[in-house]
């Protein structure tokens, strides 16, 4: 039983991914925080954009979208987030206001974090300002984590993750002794 966490937002968020194994670090954190997460897998399919587009178009309600987006940083990585980006756009209602944003690997983060690099492969034409290239499973999982979790914090009323988690607890704990109640009932 989850509440709904995110029913006085006046946002409406998403966590995209590249990879499944990216998506394995953060799983936790996007059911903590109550986002759905939509690992890639590299270039979507067009039916996949296009039903997570049908589904925004459903429930965001009129909210602001925001989509943040964990990638690799090499020639096909940096262009991947774009094409969702892109196909994304053409799906959705005119009233969405999206907002897509990368949240990692970029090029800053390499130099902050000092991420391991590799060099582009020789003859990969794509993103030829990407010189060297980093996976986004080489961020520590900790760094990571903060940074997603600040991110969709950031979209959520003041102390909201704290309070629904209260509520919950509470309605979990009745929906036990109705349980408990029920169970006794010959």
């Amino acid at each position: 039983y989850r509440a709904n966490l995110w029913q006085d937002s006046d946002y409406y968020c998403e966590v995209w991914c590249e990879s499944r194994s990216i998506g394995g670090v953060i799983l936790s954190d996007c059911q903590d925080l109550g986002v759905s997460l939509y690992p890639a897998g590299g270039f979507s399919s067009l039916t996949f954009v296009y039903e997570a587009a049908q589904q925004i178009n459903q429930i965001a309600d009129g909210k602001p979208v925001v989509i943040y987006y964990i990638g690799d940083y090499d020639p096909a990585g940096v262009t991947i987030d774009k094409s969702i980006e892109a196909e994304m756009r053409q799906h959705l209602d005119d009233n969405v206001d999206l907002t897509f944003e990368r949240l990692g690997i970029t090029e800053r983060q390499i130099e902050d974090y000092d991420l391991p690099t590799k060099p582009r492969k020789e003859g990969d034409k794509r993103s030829l300002q990407v010189k060297s290239t980093v996976e986004a499973e080489a961020m520590p999982v900790r760094i990571l984590r903060k940074l997603l979790r600040d991110a969709v914090e950031c979209l959520l009323p003041e102390d909201a993750l704290a309070v629904t988690k209260v509520a919950e607890l509470n309605e979990r704990e009745g929906l036990r002794q109705i349980a408990e109640a029920i169970d006794g009932v010959e």
